[in-house]
């Protein structure tokens, strides 16, 4: 717990309260039942400070958060708190932005079937995302598109305890979806009208899809950018290299799903997954001049690449994640059984599996593109075989770019300040800065020395409100899997 909380003084001054009001909504009694800070002025002290530049941590500083923005931030010996401050004492605590999730849907998949289901889980996943301190996302494809909208508006208008929300529209597949979910497109004019539908309710961005035709993904660019809005994809029937000439801005989850290097790829056509897995996984050398040259080529045509590492690691790799009770603790009984029943027969197939060996290369992959001047954002996707969480899974992915090879601050950069750059609002949030907002995650320990820290989220701020990450967690146990 934190050491010492000084109420200084709360709300002292009507017209500071009264500039409060004015820069946030009110909030329900039901979000307030999750803040633990709330104030016209907080100066956080003595704290470690991880602004996501990029920069070396800072220790023993004050930050000083004034109507939801940060006011000042520097050593403690040069700020004073201001008077009639609320004091927080964070001595052996860390603050970092707030994380800017990349690939966070609203969505999990359902613990039984088929066929596969993947249920909106509008009551559990946004708090769950600002329980681990998630202040922004991008939901990155939609399954319930309408609800997806509703929710960012309760959010907004404080009426829902989430983070801010980046709606994606629904899913940009062509004819062999996977899921009854998804609206197969007809051709290209069906691409261009969907398009157009959804950014008319709202949409922010676009996500293609496995079996879109090279057609229909130019069609949905073309639409898309006419309004000034990206377009990612998670694409199988198109490789990395066309789909950077059609014009994306980002491919989600890297090189296991780029296609383009399997021998048996027919052109505008998602070929057997399996088999295109296999044969990656043996053949395919990350250091060859092919898979380089590509690495070149979208750095070259400006497109950004989002690192899934969580889903696949929970799906390929055995014995991993670390069980982690606060996840299992949050699904519903038959979710938590699903999920550990394919956990095991994961592990009961490494033996012959060959997602081992590729989420290495994915590692690998991901590491050089970073090196060749690629922009990499963060994010966690929550669906695979159901061990992949809002929240713990953004937490798991900054740690698995550790692993990859990144530092700590390398990591917390890629999952903040890529993420804003890429959304267009790094000059609001991303990075810790006077006159930015006050999204910021306070963490019990040194993520800076000892990633797994990351974990130890005790206060998230988003626009300079305190909510208790302990609490937010509590109220969804065991609705994982459900809602």
């Amino acid at each position: 717990m934190i050491r010492r909380i000084i109420f200084a003084a709360f709300c002292s001054l009507a017209a500071v309260c009264a500039g409060l009001a004015q820069t946030r909504p009110e909030l329900s009694k039901e979000v307030r039942a999750f803040v633990k800070v709330d104030a016209p002025v907080v100066a956080l002290i003595h704290v470690r400070v991880i602004d996501g530049t990029g920069a070396p941590p800072r220790s023993d500083q004050t930050l000083v958060i004034r109507d939801g923005k940060i006011a000042a931030m520097a050593d403690a010996a040069k700020v004073s708190a201001p008077d009639g401050a609320q004091l927080l004492d964070l001595a052996g605590y860390t603050v970092i932005p707030g994380l800017v999730g990349m690939h966070d849907h609203l969505f999990y998949p359902a613990p039984q079937g088929p066929p596969a289901m993947y249920p909106e889980h509008a009551s559990s996943f946004p708090r769950l995302y600002l329980a681990g301190g998630v202040t922004s996302i991008r939901t990155t494809g939609s399954v319930e598109p309408y609800t997806d909208l509703e929710l960012k508006r309760l959010i907004d208008a404080g009426k829902m305890a989430g983070p801010k929300m980046n709606v994606t529209g629904p899913y940009l597949e062509g004819e062999g979806a996977f899921t009854p979910q998804l609206h197969q497109l007809k051709d290209a004019e069906d691409a261009r009208r969907t398009v157009e539908f959804w950014v008319e309710q709202g949409m922010t961005s676009f996500k293609a899809y496995m079996h879109i035709t090279p057609e229909e993904l130019a069609a949905a660019v073309k639409a898309a950018h006419a309004h000034g809005i990206k377009v990612t994809g998670h694409l199988c029937s198109i490789g990395f290299r066309e789909a950077a000439k059609l014009g994306i801005d980002d491919l989600e989850h890297g090189l296991v799903v780029d296609t383009e290097f399997f021998s048996g790829k027919k052109l505008g056509v998602c070929p057997n997954p399996a088999d295109a897995t296999r044969e990656m996984s043996e053949k395919l050398d990350i250091a060859s001049a092919p898979v380089q040259e590509m690495i070149r080529d979208l750095v070259a045509h400006h497109v950004a690449v989002t690192s899934t590492l969580p889903v696949f690691e929970s799906g390929g790799v055995p014995n991993r994640p670390p069980l982690d009770a606060r996840m299992l603790d949050s699904m519903l009984p038959e979710a938590r059984i699903a999920y550990l029943q394919r956990r095991a027969a994961v592990s009961e197939g490494a033996a012959k599996s060959p997602w081992p060996a590729l989420f290495l290369k994915e590692l690998q992959f991901e590491r050089d593109f970073v090196k060749a001047g690629g922009l990499l954002l963060a994010g966690l996707d929550p669906t695979g075989n159901g061990g992949v969480i809002a929240g713990f899974g953004d937490q798991r992915e900054v740690e698995l770019l550790v692993d990859a090879g990144f530092s700590p601050v390398e990591a917390i950069h890629i999952a903040t300040s890529n993420g804003a750059e890429f959304l267009g609002q790094l000059e609001r949030i991303g990075t810790l800065a006077a006159g930015k907002a006050a999204d910021l995650v306070v963490i019990h320990g040194d993520p800076s020395t000892n990633i797994r820290d990351i974990e130890k989220v005790e206060i998230v701020f988003k626009d300079g409100v305190g909510y208790d990450s302990t609490k937010l967690i509590e109220s969804v146990r065991g609705l994982v899997g459900l809602r």
